[in-house]
């Protein structure tokens, strides 16, 4: 088993690397911006205006997100502590990355894995709003890989998280609702 993570960490530092040597991004600024909407605060932000604008439905939304975001933050960082991947920059000699992380270890992203999460919330509560908000996501992701913090699989690991949790979250949510007696 320990050859078959080699390997993907040799495919994925192959991708890292053609990212970032095939492909010039002078757009720094904006790619940090878009990673600094996944940094968590838009999120509380949003699901405390929909529970004071739309009382059943916003209620609902930031019930389940709680659920959501307290598994999600629990998985990752039994995650990040046990697998211990090292970033990019720690890997790659040569490489150093556009931003300073907030911890040491890659695996899984974070901010994918919240951004996924929220998407999945979005998508299941205001189903108009789901494309924009996946692709949002998808941005926070692909911006995660070019500042150098993260692998592709990284992020791909932070999706799957992040939406697996929100859905844990939409089936538990019903259940604290009953039991509080909110709306």
């Amino acid at each position: 088993m320990n050859s078959l993570f080699q390997r993907v960490h040799q495919l994925d530092t192959l991708a890292f690397l053609w990212v970032h040597a095939s492909k010039r991004f002078a757009y720094r600024k904006s790619i940090r911006w878009i990673s600094r909407t996944g940094d968590g605060y838009l999120y509380i932000l949003a699901a405390l205006a929909l529970s004071l604008l739309e009382p059943d439905q916003g209620t609902a939304f930031l019930v389940a997100g709680l659920v959501a975001y307290s598994l999600d933050i629990s998985l990752y960082l039994v995650l990040k502590n046990v697998i211990k991947r090292d970033r990019p920059a720690m890997r790659i000699d040569f490489y150093e990355a556009w931003i300073t992380p907030s911890d040491q270890f890659s695996f899984p992203s974070g901010h994918t894995a919240a951004a996924f999460l929220f998407a999945t919330l979005v998508a299941y509560f205001y189903p108009a709003f789901a494309l924009p908000c996946y692709l949002w996501a998808s941005l926070i992701g692909s911006s995660r890989v070019l500042l150098g913090v993260h692998y592709p699989s990284d992020i791909a690991a932070g999706a799957l998280l992040g939406t697996g949790a929100a859905l844990v979250g939409l089936f538990v949510y019903p259940t604290l609702i009953a039991t509080t007696g909110a709306p």
